[in-house]
């Protein structure tokens, strides 16, 4: 194979909140690696590279999503390997972590070794599993963490399901504390969310629907809190939903267990009171809360409690969506509307700039122990170029995952992700997959 050309983006911002980077910045892409960061012009004249300019752009890290399902095996009709790796390129993710809830379920490295080999075939974003806490994901009998950490897993989890056996999740925790990996929790005592479909509140009353009260949530994430104090294992929360649970998880950092959390964009963005109509596009899990639960959530986002923002992109076939909403499927799509979703957030000054980047980027990493989300000199060049100021709809059309369940299809989005780098590897390319393009190409030439 030929050796790739270096690459020098020049004339963008460059952001990296793990280098405490925010300016006019040239960068040297060689050999997979990020080669150089000089001020502009000083790589211009490098008459051997491609050259692309990201003039009014911003050049970021790859984003890093800890929670995407990506179901294959076994439910290849609502997303697969390669298309959830191609959604997360264009999203500007350059590595995700899928979930072990497929079927089977990733409880064996066998199941690991499948995901690898499925996703060094897709040629996209980099795909880390994610193996089970428990045998097919039933809470009874640990799954084999060695093995599985040998074959590729970076953590463990039972997400869709929580672990409700406290013994079992004591020893989860035992065990991955001796391979330096974490557990990622699906929070929820099912004997107090007892089947709930929205969040418990007069709002549910009045629509006729079963509440799930965010006690629910909480109770868990205390017990875990305990569990990881007394373990000294580490704990990352899975889709925080509450201000109580931002809470609970501010007082146990300051206590100094060995704890971080994730929040999804929608529930930041998005409230109870879209569920009036009882589109199921709004149905989730953890159910959307009220706006003293979302504010709860922003104070952790700016005073450092809440380390990642995670997608939990959660594909589903129509027909799982198109049912009265308490039989309707939880989750929506995710991979190539957070970005942009995050960055209206900046421009509205609820977030700095930085500290979107550090959620989407360096703080994933730090939460599960990974050597991405930087732009420093010899690191992987995991690079996006982000166009600001770009308006697009995000149309079915624009959606890249097999399934199509998304409350934000047909909102205008500012911001995209028009070029893509994986290890170096030029992914996408102002805004399209380079496969596409290439094959575009192909055709054309004949």
């Amino acid at each position: 194979m030929a050796k790739a050309k270096p690459v020098v983006i020049h004339g963008g911002k460059v952001i990296d909140a793990a280098s405490d980077r925010d300016g006019d910045f040239d960068l040297l892409i060689e050999d997979g690696k990020i080669a150089a960061i000089e001020k502009p012009g000083v790589l211009t004249s490098k008459s051997e590279a491609d050259h692309i300019d990201a003039k009014g752009q911003w050049v970021m890290p790859g984003c890093v999503d800890l929670h995407v399902h990506l179901r294959e095996p076994g439910e290849e009709w609502k997303e697969t390997i390669q298309t959830g790796a191609e959604a997360a390129a264009l999203g500007g993710y350059t590595s995700i972590c899928c979930m072990p809830n497929t079927k089977p379920a990733n409880d064996s490295p066998e199941v690991t070794r499948f995901i690898l080999e499925k996703a060094k075939a897709a040629g996209a974003s980099r795909v880390l599993p994610i193996g089970a806490i428990s045998m097919e994901r039933k809470g009874q009998q640990l799954a084999p963490y060695h093995e599985l950490a040998k074959a590729g897993c970076v953590a463990f989890s039972d997400d869709g399901d929580p672990v409700a056996d406290a013994g079992l999740m004591r020893r989860a925790l035992e065990w991955c504390l001796m391979l330096g990996l974490p557990l990622s929790c699906h929070e929820e005592d099912r004997n107090l969310s007892c089947g709930g479909c929205m969040n418990e509140s007069p709002l549910s009353l009045r629509l006729g629907l079963k509440g799930f009260p965010g006690v629910a949530e909480d109770v868990m994430i205390a017990r875990d809190i305990e569990l990881a104090r007394f373990t000294k294992g580490k704990v990352h929360i899975c889709h925080v939903s509450t201000a109580r649970g931002v809470e609970l998880i501010r007082r146990a950092k300051n206590d100094g267990i060995n704890i971080t959390c994730e929040v999804a964009p929608h529930h930041l963005l998005l409230n109870e009171c879209c569920v009036e109509t009882y589109d199921t596009s709004y149905k989730m899990m953890p159910p959307l809360k009220g706006n003293e639960d979302i504010e709860g959530l922003i104070e952790g986002l700016k005073d450092g409690t809440i380390d990642a923002i995670a997608s939990d992109h959660a594909p589903h076939h129509a027909d799982s969506k198109l049912v009265e909403f308490s039989r309707a499927t939880v989750g929506i799509l995710g991979l190539q509307t957070s970005l942009p979703l995050l960055m209206e957030m900046s421009s509205q000054g609820i977030i700095s700039r930085t500290r979107m980047v550090d959620l989407l980027c360096s703080g994933p990493c730090r939460s599960f122990g990974l050597d991405y989300g930087t732009l420093k000199i010899g690191r992987d060049a995991d690079v996006i170029v982000v166009d600001p100021a770009r308006a697009w709809t995000f149309s079915s059309e624009e959606i890249r995952s097999k399934s199509k369940n998304s409350p934000f299809i047909g909102r205008t989005l500012t911001g995209q992700a028009v070029h893509t780098f994986v290890s170096g590897r030029h992914v996408v390319s102002e805004g399209r997959l380079v496969s596409e393009l290439q094959e575009t190409v192909a055709a054309n030439s004949k």
